[in-house]
């Protein structure tokens, strides 16, 4: 469909381009001359051979097709017309001396858009060429408005995305936000109290984070946790797993239906991936790279339980591997959650 017709607002029978095919020369003239009176522009094929060629040359908005031709006879025409992708709205107003019911249902079945017998009536003609076009330019307004609609709703759902990507990512890391980490951790425990599966929770803190800024700047140190930032998001690959931010130079994963082996995996690929970028520190007390030190706790979420109380004991885990000498993974299992939370005093 030609995208210049769609940007106008009226019917204008003067930007209508009509093909008249017929084999009958003095009908294809009389044709022209009414055609013509009435304001549209005019083209002309003999047969359907040259009524398809001048169809993809000329690509007109309107074709008066004669039903009856030697060769590609009107309704074969009409029928392969129809096939053509850029013809599929155009209208046919089939023009026939066949009269009969089945010739009608004929053109019908062909793709015809109305059918008109001769000897032609022409004010009838007129009428019914004005209304089809009239009909042609409102589907074009029709589906350009749709298209611009569509355009707008695309743009929102863009708009609304980044909305929400601002709203639950970290500024500075683009990992989740601690206000995205906590609405996660409730909805993903439920789930796991639910289908009783092990729950993992992975608490993380850059070793020597404050000489870090003192000794580079906190532009350096700014770079420093997105490099970090960007080893934790690499080591998650599943959907339900989730890296964030979780304040400072703390990092947090969540890891649902996650036993301790694959947990304390993860935790040791970070560790791993993190050597390997030797990210300077020569402040560091721990060695002359960045570190990471790694509390981790697994459980199997019990209904009364709540997650802040497993949480608290993943930042315990934390607090013993930097006890530990940093640079450290300390990992807990625990068989009852209910136990870490009446040990925590956070029975929901």
């Amino acid at each position: 469909m030609d995208n210049s017709y769609q940007a106008l607002s009226m019917f204008d029978p003067k930007a209508s381009t009509i093909l008249i095919v017929d084999d009958d020369r003095a009908m294809r003239l009389l044709l022209r001359l009414a055609l013509e009176w009435e304001g549209y522009e005019v083209l002309e094929a003999n047969n359907g051979e040259q009524c398809l060629a001048e169809f993809a040359k000329s690509r007109p908005q309107m074709v008066l097709l004669d039903g009856v031709m030697p060769g590609i006879d009107g309704f074969t025409c009409c029928q392969q017309l129809r096939q053509l992708p850029e013809a599929q709205d155009v209208p046919v107003l089939m023009i026939t001396v066949l009269d009969d019911s089945e010739s009608v249902d004929r053109a019908f079945e062909a793709g015809a858009t109305d059918y008109v017998t001769k000897p032609i009536h022409w004010p009838v003609l007129c009428q019914r060429v004005r209304r089809l076009l009239q009909a042609y330019w409102d589907t074009l307004q029709l589906q350009a408005q749709i298209e611009r609609e569509r355009a707008l709703t695309l743009q929102l759902e863009a708009a609304n995305q980044e909305l929400t990507r601002l709203a639950t990512s970290d500024g500075l890391t683009g990992l989740a936000n601690r206000r995205y980490f906590d609405e996660v951790l409730a909805r993903e425990w439920r789930r796991a109290v639910r289908e009783q599966q092990p729950f993992s929770l992975l608490l993380c803190d850059v070793d020597c984070f404050k000489a870090y800024n003192d000794t580079y700047g906190h532009l350096m140190g700014d770079d420093c946790l997105e490099s970090v930032a960007k080893i934790l998001a690499q080591s998650v690959h599943r959907s339900a797993d989730l890296a964030a931010r979780y304040g400072g130079e703390e990092f947090a994963i969540i890891m649902p239906n996650t036993p301790i082996a694959g947990s304390r995996q993860i935790a040791n690929r970070i560790q791993q991936q993190l050597a390997y970028a030797a990210i300077p520190h020569a402040a560091s007390t721990v060695s002359t790279v960045v570190t990471l030190s790694i509390g981790l706790i697994c459980v199997i979420p019990e209904q009364g339980c709540t997650p802040t109380a497993v949480l608290a004991q993943a930042d315990q885990m934390l607090y013993h591997a930097k006890a530990a000498g940093r640079n450290q993974i300390c990992a807990a299992v625990q068989s009852s959650a209910l136990a870490i939370c009446n040990r925590m005093g956070e029975i929901g």
